[in-house]
């Protein structure tokens, strides 16, 4: 069980630059992470014991606030506010390559399906041309066997990358990173960031900034895909709701 009014939380965007250089990871945690790791042990371990874990959710701020939390953040913090902060050169590198004109090192991009995949390396060019950048897309399939854990552990080992994206949707990342982070010979900031794979390769489009800024991007998506997100925000949030009354 995960109890919000424990846990060490980002405060803000700020603060996101006094994450320090080196292997560090980050997680994100929204209503709907919160309600799946109340019954699900791992997840919630893997939760409590990343690194950093930054609130991508205006209920997850609000609740801190009304429980009086540990944590109290004075902003959402959004996947996709990590993505560009990294992206932009916010977090110090342990390997900085420097330069002007040159790349400033080499991102990977761990996770999703070759399709999407190609579409980041095609922006990437567009939006980052300073980064090199390395993709790998493990198996679709619930769980991994040894042989395919072996094969990503490698990939991720044999790019030694600068900073690396984990997109395999939620618990699932999360978990994946933390059973085998003493496996990860890298250096760098490791984010699970999930959608932001689709957001950033269009495959899924992003609320306009107007519901973000309104905390209603979780309407905008149940709007745009009622079929797939009726279940999560339309129950979600009424077990986010019990879940802080209950549990805290």
């Amino acid at each position: 069980m995960l109890r919000l009014k424990d846990l060490t939380l980002v405060e803000s965007r700020g603060a996101l630059s006094r994450i320090p250089a080196g292997k560090v990871l980050i997680n994100t945690i929204n209503a709907h992470s919160y309600n799946t790791a109340q019954d699900d042990a791992l997840f919630a371990e893997a939760l409590t014991n990343g690194d950093y874990l930054i609130p991508d959710g205006a209920s997850i701020v609000k609740a801190c606030r009304w429980l009086k939390a540990k944590s109290r953040p004075a902003e959402r913090i959004a996947g996709w506010d990590l993505f560009e902060f990294e992206m932009n050169g916010g977090a110090p590198s342990s390997s900085p390559k420097g330069g002007e004109n040159r790349k400033v090192g080499t991102v990977m991009f761990m996770g999703s399906s070759e399709k999407v995949l190609a579409l980041i390396r095609k922006r990437m060019g567009e939006v980052y041309p300073q980064w090199d950048v390395v993709t790998y897309s493990p198996p679709y399939k619930p769980e991994f066997s040894e042989e395919d854990n072996d094969a990503i552990i490698k990939a991720i080992n044999d790019a030694d990358p600068d900073l690396l994206w984990i997109g395999m949707t939620a618990p699932k990342q999360e978990k994946w990173a933390y059973r085998n982070w003493d496996r990860l010979d890298i250096h760098c900031h490791v984010g699970t960031i999930g959608a932001v794979f689709d957001f950033f390769a269009g495959t899924y489009k992003r609320a306009p900034q107007w519901w973000q800024d309104h905390s209603l991007e979780w309407l905008y998506r149940l709007l745009s895909e009622p079929r797939r997100m009726w279940r999560r925000y339309l129950i979600g949030n009424v077990l986010f709701l019990w879940n802080v009354l209950i549990k805290g």
